[in-house]
């Protein structure tokens, strides 16, 4: 695995954890007196799942460091400020946007009725939000494609996630776990070697290797909150040879660089911070440009879901899912596609 690299200093700054889960998750000892949490290193694997939930609510994953060891990290989801040094970024990752969307605050998807009807999210009118979402606005590469709009995304995903049997909530989960791992690092004061010494991490029985770098500045967000992202995560996991093999043998049909397009949109992911964020609050993954994290992608590299069981959900449209765009005249021909 490539190391990570996290650059830009002058963006990061100190972290200021004014009231963060962090460090109440370091004093955890996982119910078993040899497991010392990261930066404490073990000889062996242990015995635990990965993610794990300690007695104590701790959220935990393994790490296998350069040096072949194990590392037992907190990561745990928090609901308590988290500060960077200029409000870079502050907020609670359990935040749903309840004002909005009353139904993914209580069931963790959207009822469609209500996106049909809205007006503004966090106040901004829907025309602003398309408006300084798309290339060129707000950003070089944008939240949407040209074509897309915010309401035929939510809608898409929205339909995308409820085809999957999961929820929004359970989709933030392993980006957020992967950004506290980051975070965690640069608390521990490594502000230019983070990930340095880290090989994977695993996740549910997967190795996930990750590479970050931080940003010159920060990206705004198209909405009325207090999300700004800072950093450029690549994160991504190899198919093992069964996986492989059941591609190749239900997509036969696809022309060899439409088969290497499929492979690498199903487990790779480019995002910044901001997309846990989006994806908690509102079930905003964002659109099809090189940040968007789509839903398929995060529920097959974090093992939300198998290969089998995509399939099953987008019988011999897996292609087509990861890269049409979610525009609405495409969400305009029905609720299922």
């Amino acid at each position: 695995m490539s190391e990570l690299h996290l650059v830009a200093l002058t963006t990061i700054g100190f972290l200021l954890f004014t009231s963060s889960s962090f460090g109440q998750a370091n004093q955890s000892r996982l119910q078993h007196p040899s497991l010392e949490l990261y930066p404490a290193t073990l000889a062996s694997r242990p015995d635990i799942p990965s993610p794990f939930v300690t007695g104590d609510g701790a959220e935990v994953l393994l790490a296998f460091t350069k040096g072949k060891r194990f590392a037992v990290v907190p990561v745990t989801v928090t609901d308590r400020p988290l500060q960077l040094t200029w409000n870079v970024l502050s907020g609670n990752q359990r935040q749903v946007d309840a004002d909005d969307f009353p139904t993914l605050a209580k069931t963790g998807v959207h009822a469609e009725k209500e996106l049909d009807t809205l007006k503004t999210i966090t106040g901004k009118p829907i025309s602003e939000i398309t408006e300084i979402g798309r290339p060129g606005r707000a950003s070089a590469a944008g939240f949407l494609a040209e074509d897309e709009d915010i309401l035929s995304v939510l809608k898409g995903d929205n339909r995308y996630v409820a085809r999957l049997r999961l929820t929004h909530t359970q989709m933030a989960r392993p980006l957020f776990h992967v950004w506290n791992l980051i975070l965690k690092d640069i608390e521990l004061g490594r502000f230019g070697r983070v990930w340095d010494g880290f090989e994977h991490v695993l996740y549910d029985n997967r190795k996930i290797f990750v590479r970050a770098m931080g940003t010159k500045g920060f990206q705004e967000s198209i909405f009325n909150d207090e999300i700004r992202g800072t950093c450029d995560i690549e994160i991504w996991r190899d198919l093992d040879a069964n996986e492989t093999a059941f591609l190749k043998a239900r997509y036969a049909g696809l022309a060899p660089d439409r088969m290497q397009e499929l492979i690498r949109k199903l487990s790779r992911l480019r995002v910044g911070e901001m997309q846990a964020y989006y994806i908690m609050r509102y079930g905003f993954y964002e659109g099809h440009t090189i940040w968007r994290a789509d839903p398929i992608a995060v529920a097959f590299v974090f093992g939300l879901r198998s290969l089998e069981e995509l399939e099953q959900a987008f019988p011999q449209r897996l292609h087509g899912a990861l890269t049409e765009h979610l525009t609405p005249e495409n969400m305009g021909r029905g609720r299922e596609r």
